[in-house]
């Protein structure tokens, strides 16, 4: 599984993990000047390499991608220490191109889904061995460099406000799952790749679990990801433990996150109101509000397909080893595109997969979060009436 502050995964693809480590504030100013540094430089090349290649994405897409990324080891330098697809293109292809080259190449491939020969052709790859081994080298490229971009553990005041604009005081982002198809029966009838992410109030991915196979049920899944392990365990972690909030009527609301009904009702994840509760205003009011949460996670992987049209075709069997890595890669340049300012496209994506009614969660819910998720809907329901 290729994750983003997760670590497990007991299906096959064998299960990767992405850490990231915390930077220091004058680290990242002058990280942050050096990239300005790069760009000033890069600029023209970058312009003129995607006009003469006739690329089909806004430069500003490349160029601030270019920046990042230049300062790396050739793209091949890092392979994986056991065989792998990798090794097998590394000893077969004529590698001859440069950090620009790989990088747009592969913007190409996860923009348009193009196949590895028209790739080739196009950016004058020896072989379409070569375009494979770019594409997947900038993909390792992005989930080692550019995991900062999952902004969850250290973005908690923005993420809270941006929420607290929608009548949701407090929260923390909305939990929910995207699907991603899989040719062949490998998991199953009409069997797909999950993704468990939270998204903040903007579309912002801020957490993601990739990698598991649509055959488990989805609270298996929950149970085993990092992020549940990290804010159950309090020893190890602060997350989710910050400033509580007090309703107009003095009742205290930690900080929560949405959670898709798929999701056991928690302190710290609120479900919403199902058919069996007793079903009043301020459980109408509640779930009103929760929908909406839930909407900002499809829309966000439903834009994700749109921009990488690679994602929102069925990837094939034998490379499956390699989908969470792109599935992540294409979440991290989404959110990368929404912090340069680049224009969000259209959620809609023809032919895409039809997202299935995941099951619901059949369990008690917390007694805690009960009487949370109650002191909530009534606020949502005072507030309604004085609209």
């Amino acid at each position: 599984m290729a994750t983003a502050g997760d670590s497990s995964n007991p299906t096959t693809p064998k299960p990767t993990t992405k850490k990231r480590k915390p930077r220091k504030p004058k680290l990242a100013a002058a990280t942050a000047q050096h990239v300005i540094s790069i760009l000033n430089t890069a600029s023209s090349a970058a312009h003129s390499f995607l006009s003469q290649n006739d690329l089909y994405l806004l430069p500003s897409q490349s160029l601030q991608l270019e920046s990042l990324l230049s300062s790396l080891p050739p793209p091949f330098s890092h392979l994986p220490s056991q065989p792998s697809l990798f090794h097998r293109f590394a000893s077969s292809a004529t590698l001859d191109f440069d950090h620009q080259t790989a990088l747009a190449s592969a913007l190409y491939r996860l923009a348009h889904s193009a196949c590895y020969k028209t790739v080739a052709r196009k950016f004058g790859l020896d072989s379409f061995e070569a375009s494979c081994l770019a594409f997947y080298s900038v993909c390792k490229a992005v989930n080692d460099k550019l995991g900062d971009l999952f902004e969850f553990r250290r973005d908690l005041e923005r993420i809270v406000a941006g929420f607290g604009w929608i009548s949701l005081p407090n929260c923390c982002g909305a939990l929910g799952f995207g699907r991603f198809g899989v040719d062949g029966e490998i998991f199953g009838r009409n069997g797909s790749i999950l993704v468990q992410a939270i998204v903040d109030s903007e579309g912002r991915f801020l957490d993601i679990s990739a990698g598991w196979p649509s055959s488990m049920e989805p609270v298996a899944i929950f149970r085993q990801t990092r992020l549940y392990l990290g804010v159950e365990d309090s020893r190890e972690s602060e997350l989710l433990k910050g400033p509580t909030y007090r309703l107009s009527d003095g009742c205290p609301i930690p900080q929560y996150v949405m959670g898709d009904s798929c999701f056991p009702l928690l302190p710290w994840l609120l479900t919403p109101y199902s058919e069996q509760d007793s079903f009043g205003s301020a459980e109408r009011e509640f779930n009103v509000a929760h929908s909406r949460a839930m909407e900002l996670v499809s829309t966000a992987f439903g834009r994700v397909k749109a921009r990488w049209q690679l994602l929102a075709r069925s990837w094939k069997e034998d490379s499956l080893e390699f989908f969470p890595f792109v599935i992540v890669m294409g979440c991290v340049l989404h959110n990368f595109l929404i912090k340069w300012g680049e224009p969000l496209p259209e959620e809609s994506v023809g032919g895409c997969l039809k997202e299935e009614e995941l099951l619901v969660f059949e369990g008690e819910g917390d007694e805690t979060g009960q009487t949370i998720r109650d002191a909530l809907a009534q606020h949502l329901s005072l507030a309604s009436t004085r609209k």
